[in-house]
């Protein structure tokens, strides 16, 4: 837990929740704040198995799960590929179109070419920084005088920005337990968009689980798409599937995250909840899910 991304704090919080939760369960564990001699780290301590609460940059992108695979430590979430595509948001929306997995249209930005580049999106538009989580560096354009900025700040945190048609409609997370998916959330912020002060201060926020505002059709497809999601970017453990329904009914699926928060506020502890699975029942589950990608 811990690390060195801007998630830092959130990956403290989940990854103390988590210790918490083990130690209840009656398992020896050691808590391990990421630094960069995470390897030697792992060495002193000696550990059976991995429980990954380490989210953003390192503890994502396949980088950990690479040294625990050299150290034959079994690990919690996606393997190696399947971390680094999914915490790309480039790549997974290439994987989204190659597979006819409905995902908004896009653009990409380099910072190499970012004066040679033009935007042929229409406004509004949402800029994303291509690998962070929590919605940290993300705006939404609705006038051509925040564009700038807004492009700018994305790349403080990436060398890569993802520019998305905007959709609006209704924000729904889906935990996965394989390809089986837990009830959905739909989230609801009381600010115009799901930011990082949405996401982890309480009361700024609303949760609807299960989600009253969407019909069957409409469950039935968000379902689907996160099964394909799961496939196609070769989920494993208890990811989450985020997705906006369209006043349509189709859901445009955003991203998989492969190691999700596990906060008070957290959305894949609430849909486990609802599906009668408590905290630490959640814990252990994703605990005995740990395996290598090369035995």
């Amino acid at each position: 837990m811990g690390g060195l991304s801007p998630e830092r704090e959130v990956s403290l919080t989940t990854g103390n929740s988590v210790f918490e939760a083990i130690k209840r369960n009656g398992l020896d564990a050691v808590a391990i704040d990421v630094d960069r001699d995470i390897a030697a780290h792992l060495k002193r301590t000696g550990i059976d198995v991995a429980f990954i609460a380490l989210h953003g940059t390192y503890g994502e992108d396949g980088t950990i799960q690479g040294i625990l695979e050299y150290a034959k430590i079994p690990y919690t979430g996606s393997g190696v590929l399947g971390s680094s595509i999914a915490y790309d948001k480039v790549k997974s929306k290439e994987i989204f179109k190659a597979n006819g997995i409905p995902t908004a249209d896009y653009q990409v930005f380099q910072r190499s070419q970012k004066n040679e580049t033009t935007r042929t999106l229409d406004l509004p538009v949402v800029v994303k920084p291509s690998n962070q989580g929590s919605s940290i560096g993300i705006h939404i354009v609705n006038e051509e005088n925040e564009w700038s900025k807004a492009l700018e700040t994305a790349f403080t945190y990436s060398e890569e920005v993802v520019v998305e048609k905007f959709i609006a409609g209704r924000l729904v997370a889906m935990g996965m337990r394989g390809e089986q998916p837990l009830p959905l959330v739909h989230i609801k912020p009381k600010s115009e968009f799901y930011d990082y002060e949405a996401k982890y201060t309480q009361g700024k926020t609303d949760y609807v689980c299960p989600p009253v505002d969407l019909s069957a059709e409409e469950i039935s497809r968000c379902e689907r798409a996160a099964i394909q999601v799961f496939r196609v970017l070769k989920g494993r453990g208890i990811p989450r599937v985020d997705a906006i329904v369209d006043a349509g009914g189709t859901p445009y699926v955003l991203e998989m995250n492969t190691i999700p928060g596990m906060t008070p506020t957290s959305l894949l502890p609430m849909a486990a909840r609802q599906a009668g699975i408590d905290f630490d029942a959640l814990v252990m589950e994703i605990l005995n899910s740990a395996q290598l990608d090369y035995q």
